[in-house]
């Protein structure tokens, strides 16, 4: 389902408070010591020894995880204070109920308030998908299979495989069918095949779940066991043809392109060229497939397979993903399996926050003008205009400087950094939702209706030029990200706020925070995936093949170094998963550093409240990550995230950079020292 997608981890609000009667200096001073307060430090414990509690360990200590939440810290802080603007602003378009039809108000006022009428909801159980489910259990044969999923794919509702009309890698002029690999009831083929203790039991529980849900459709015990083990077995094959986490990194591996005649043959009992028309493709003279043994399964199951298990399968996965969205028994099945023993939360979250994100995943561009309408400012783009400006032209330097890199390879790479395009805020042109009917009663159509509008708008993509103004995340997200197909780094409004960034913080806290995300997807155009994408965002080979190797040698030693990092029971950190990510933390923050050097406070000694410029810079950064996981969401975690643990986030990168171990006088004796020869420095 479309909304999916856009739901990211958040932070809080840009702080509007007014400077009264006090000078802006007194007013920066006050502020700064506001927003990176020692009361949260833990002095008893050496900054050498372990940086993230020393400066975090007070906070860690008072701020246990809520029952709602999987892990607590700095993004779920602010993400409160976010969420209470975005609840106010949706519960004031609720109230009105004489809005136009197809007004702002009223498709987000009535999607909002369609999602909080839990007693309509409850009283329809399990109708509204009744239309939906006679259609399958009509199905007669394989052939009648896949043309229900690819009839489920045109109004929104995505089953076995992606399908997504996006610019071809080597080509990104050009929109062309994508397909991917999915299918599964959990995160990733790991969970079917991995035997370590937490993951055997995660297994058994979803095998409970399976069962639970059936008995839920009507099923009496017996049956529902039956079915919950043929849909196991199935879901198991095509596990097994799925590709790994670590593979799916490798855009090389992803590029598969073909002709519908020609996959075909790869792939028998599949005919793409009847599949693609069932998905409303008109003409297709290519397509690209990321895993074609996966789709080559899919044909061998739709033989092997009985009709009647097929059915099974598609009827649970319907269920499975509109159940957050049903009667409560629908709803708290899921949760129980999805919340509790896959994350260890312990209860949701409430339910307009629950609502809330899928009104933003849905018409989040219809919430995010109302959002940036009464929260962004023109200060904050100007301001952050300059930071991007001073971190890229520091960036520039860095590149310049290698003593690793050709100047050849060089030349290439500062042009793919001076053609970056730098998105902030929100789009200059927003979606257009005309097309989408919200209605005033049905929360599970409002639903149906954004996601099939979702599939349309995509498909629309086909034969028309690239949009490149287009935005992957809504304005309210605080995340950031790089496109690679576009050469862009965006930052929605959402993440423009403390601890990220906030207009009266010193720089020390600005640079620490928000300089490093944007040295961050900076280097994400760099790492390992971002380096194989020239400055025009295709995938093509601009390295010497000697420059080549160098990057690889240095990308090593951070793999290693965070290969060898035990998080959790015998689990370490995937160094390979983790790579891109790791880059980018250590390249953004040696980046921001450099470029905060060049302000005014940089270049001083002034202390505030006894920190230096440099100690403020790295405690700034380190404030970013502190949270409290729980073991459950941290387990998951290592298996499918391809960002490291909080704790290592913080301690990892400053351990690899000199001005950190000067500015807390860290000495050999100290844990976290790094000898000088063992360091990692890429960019």
């Amino acid at each position: 389902m479309n909304f999916r997608n856009t739901l990211l981890a958040g932070i809080a609000v840009l702080s509007m408070a007014s400077c009264g009667q006090k000078s802006a200096e007194n007013s920066s001073v006050d502020a700064a010591r506001k927003l990176l307060d020692p009361a949260n430090m833990d002095t008893t414990v050496h900054p050498g020894d372990n940086f993230f509690q020393y400066a975090n360990g007070a906070w860690l200590s008072k701020n246990p995880i809520p029952k709602s939440e999987t892990r607590w810290g700095s993004f779920n802080e602010l993400d409160e204070n976010n969420n209470a603007v975005l609840h106010q602003l949706l519960d004031s378009v609720a109230a009105i109920t004489a809005a136009p039809k197809g007004s702002i108000a009223q498709m987000v006022g009535d999607f909002y308030r369609t999602g909080m009428d839990s007693a309509a909801i409850e009283k329809a159980g399990l109708a509204p998908l009744n239309a939906l489910i006679a259609r399958i259990n009509a199905i007669a044969d394989a052939n009648g299979v896949m043309a229900e999923i690819a009839l489920q794919h045109t109004q929104g509702i995505g089953q076995l495989y992606s399908f997504s009309v996006s610019p071809d890698d080597k080509n990104v002029t050009k929109q062309i069918c994508q397909f991917g690999h999915g299918g599964l009831g959990m995160p990733g083929r790991e969970y079917y095949f991995d035997n370590d203790p937490r993951t055997k039991a995660i297994r058994d529980a979803y095998q409970t779940y399976l069962a639970t849900l059936h008995q839920l459709m009507g099923d009496d015990a017996a049956t529902a066991a039956k079915n919950a083990a043929d849909i196991f077995r199935l879901e198991t094959a095509l596990a097994k043809a799925s590709l790994s986490r670590v593979d799916m990194r490798d855009p090389y591996k992803l590029y598969n392109k073909f002709t519908p005649d020609a996959i075909g043959k790869l792939t028998p009992g599949i005919d793409w060229t009847v599949m693609l028309g069932q998905l409303g493709v008109k003409t297709a003279d290519s397509i690209i497939v990321s895993n074609p043994a996966f789709y080559a399964e899919i044909g061998k199951q739709l033989k092997a397979t009985p009709v009647d298990i097929w059915k099974k399968y598609l009827r649970f996965h319907l269920v499975n993903d509109m159940a957050p969205f049903l009667s409560s028994s629908f709803d708290q099945a899921r949760f129980g399996f999805y919340g509790k023993v896959m994350r260890g939360q312990q209860e949701q979250e409430l339910r307009w926050k629950r609502v809330l994100q899928v009104v933003d995943g849905s018409v989040g561009e219809l919430l995010g003008q109302m959002y940036v309408e009464k929260t962004f400012k023109p200060v904050a783009k100007k301001r952050m205009i300059e930071l991007v400006k001073n971190l890229q032209q520091t960036y520039a330097e860095h590149i310049q400087r290698l003593d690793w890199m050709s100047n050849e390879t060089k030349q290439k790479a500062l042009t793919k950094l001076n053609g970056f395009v730098n998105k902030i805020g929100y789009p200059d042109k927003w979606k257009d939702y005309s097309a989408m009917t919200v209605v005033n009663n049905d929360y599970v159509a409002n639903i149906l209706a954004s996601s099939q509008w979702a599939y349309n708008y995509n498909l629309a993509k086909l034969g028309r030029a690239v949009d490149k103004t287009e935005w992957m995340m809504t304005p309210p997200t605080v995340n950031a990200y790089y496109n690679p197909g576009f050469n862009e780094i965006v930052f929605p409004a959402g993440i423009l706020q403390y601890p990220f960034f906030d207009e009266h913080a010193d720089d020390a806290v600005n640079y620490g925070g928000i300089g490093a995300v944007i040295g961050h997807e900076m280097t994400h155009g760099f790492d390992d995936q971002g380096r194989l994408y020239n400055a025009d965002g295709n995938l093509s080979n601009w390295w010497t093949s000697e420059d080549s190797a160098n990057f690889t040698t240095k990308a090593n030693v951070v793999v290693d170094m965070y290969g060898k990092i035990v998080a959790i029971d015998t689990t370490k950190v995937n160094g390979l998963l983790t790579e891109g990510e790791n880059l980018a933390d250590l390249g953004g923050l040696s980046i921001a550093y450099d470029a905060f050097k060049k302000t005014k406070q940089g270049q001083s000694n002034e202390k505030i409240d006894g920190f230096t410029p440099d100690q403020r810079f790295f405690l700034s950064w380190a404030q970013v990550w502190r949270a409290n996981t729980r073991p459950e969401e941290l387990a998951q975690r290592l298996k499918t995230d391809p960002h490291s643990p909080n704790e290592y986030r913080c301690n990892v990168p400053v351990s690899n950079v000199e001005a950190w171990y000067k500015a807390f006088d860290i000495k050999p004796t100290d844990k976290m020292y790094r000898p000088e020869n063992e360091r990692a420095m890429v960019w």
